[in-house]
Formats: structure tokens, sequence, C-alpha cells
């Protein structure tokens, strides 16, 4: 087991994901306002905790797809926050990848510090663990983005962001 080499084949096929869809969309969720993203990736980690808590789910997106699409929002959520809103909902196909892989890169530099220094933890956590983790930093985001960004002693969206990368990917990892 290397986490380093896990992680980037988790982020392959959610990067490839994530260019098909600017393919086919184009960058049209360069409309959406933050607080419109921590709503997509709450609707997915909640459809993941339903489906845990019921044991039977009854749309064929399965559960590791909804994990690689948090992932996939929480990126889109850190380029919205570097670049702002745009009405038109455009972005080059090659800067909207240049940024994916930027951000992407943030979350893997904090997940091998944290790694190192929590040992590695996740690999023995349960998969609602983690997905109640998820709830939990989107629920900060709301929080944070309710107080208009402003925090006083907590860390700020970025990071919640960028640990909802990690949690995904590790969620993946122990789907396979």
């Amino acid at each position: 087991m290397n986490t380093s080499n896990e992680f980037d084949n988790v982020i392959k096929k959610c990067r490839t994901l994530f260019a098909a869809k600017l393919s086919d969309y184009g960058a049209s969720w360069r409309i959406f306002r933050l607080s419109s993203i921590t709503d997509q990736i709450f609707i997915k980690a909640n459809r993941i905790r339903t489906i845990e808590d019921k044991g039977v789910q009854l749309v064929d997106d399965d559960v590791k797809s909804e994990f690689i699409g948090i992932l996939n929002y929480c990126v889109i959520a850190l380029i919205q926050t570097e670049l702002g809103i745009s009405d038109d909902g455009h972005l080059e196909t090659s800067k909207a990848l240049e940024l994916y892989d930027k951000y992407v890169l943030q979350a893997k530099e904090l997940m091998l510090k944290k790694n190192h220094d929590y040992d590695e933890s996740w690999r023995q956590m349960r998969i609602s663990s983690i997905t109640d983790l998820i709830l939990v930093k989107i629920l900060r985001l709301k929080q944070i983005e309710d107080n208009q960004g402003q925090v006083s002693v907590s860390e700020g969206a970025a990071a919640n962001y960028l640990d909802i990368i990690n949690y995904s990917v590790f969620a993946s990892i122990r789907l396979e």
C-alpha cells in the first residue's frame, strides 16, 4: 500500500471525468456561487449517508461515483474562490485543468503531511465515519459562508474543501 500512488490513481479517475464533463458542458459551473457548490457537495454526501443507513439504493449511480463528484465539486469551489463567479460560464479547458491540477496538488501535499502525523489512521476508519466527517466539514463551510467568510480561530473555507478532497480520496481507496 502506497498512499501517494493510490491518491494519484483516484485523482486520475476524477480528473478524467472532470475533463470529459468540461468537454460536454464547458465550464457552466462557473456561474455557481460558493454556497451553491457547498449545497451540491452536501446533496452528494447526504445521499451516501442515506444509502449507508438504508442499505439500499434505487438510483444507479454508485457510492464511489458520489465521492468522485464530491471531490470534483471541491476543486470547483477552490477554482471559484480564486477566480470568482462568471456570468457567462466561460473558462478555457486548459486553464480549468491547470487549476484542477494546482488544487489537487495542494490537497495531496496536505494529505501527505497529515497522513504522516496521523499514521494512516484513515485505513482503519469505517466508510460511514468518513462520510460523517465530510458532512461535518460541509456544515462548517455553510457556517463560514453564513459569516461571509469570516472566522476568528478556525480554518477557512479552503482548508475544509481540501480536507473533503482528501476524505473523498480515502473513501475511494477504501471502496476499491
